[in-house]
């Protein structure tokens, strides 16, 4: 599968959090061999856990699927460019690589705010590519906030 089907994934688990009452984020850990280990999208609202964001919910997913804390050579799609706590989680994972629809000016921490596989701490840095229809991934965003905003 190719990283448009893989974000495709990513952003139905976007739409089924959305259904769900959640930020519409939604992800997909994908290993090395290219067998979905896991997809899910934000149950931060269900779970009343404020970690509970689409990567760390894919992240433990994953680890536990591998029977490894190291996710070596796996493929992060996200709908939405991580934040700082997802972006550490990745890092220490050893996720290889990141992929990523709609930037996040202002809770990213991938190419926005702390850029924070940039940074002297980090320990890993996996590659980042973008992939998917980042305005759309977009858009539900805006949309989830305008209708709470109404």
């Amino acid at each position: 599968m190719s990283d448009e089907d893989h974000m495709a994934a990513a952003m139905a688990e976007a739409e089924a959090a959305a259904a769900r009452g959640e930020v519409p984020v939604g992800a997909v850990l994908v290993g090395g061999d290219g067998q979905v280990l896991a997809r899910e999208g934000n149950r931060i609202v269900e779970r009343r856990d404020p970690t509970a964001h689409a990567e760390m919910l894919v992240l433990r997913a994953g680890a536990e699927a591998l029977g490894n804390e190291r996710l070596m050579g796996t493929t992060l799609y996200v709908t939405l460019e991580p934040c700082a706590m997802c972006a550490g989680a990745i890092s220490l994972a050893r996720v290889a690589r990141v992929v990523f629809a709609a930037e996040d000016e202002k809770g990213g921490a991938v190419l926005h705010g702390p850029r924070f596989f940039a940074q002297a701490t980090c320990h890993h840095r996996p590659s980042v590519a973008r992939a998917g229809d980042g305005a759309r991934a977009g858009e539900m965003l805006k949309a989830f906030f305008r209708a709470r905003r109404s």
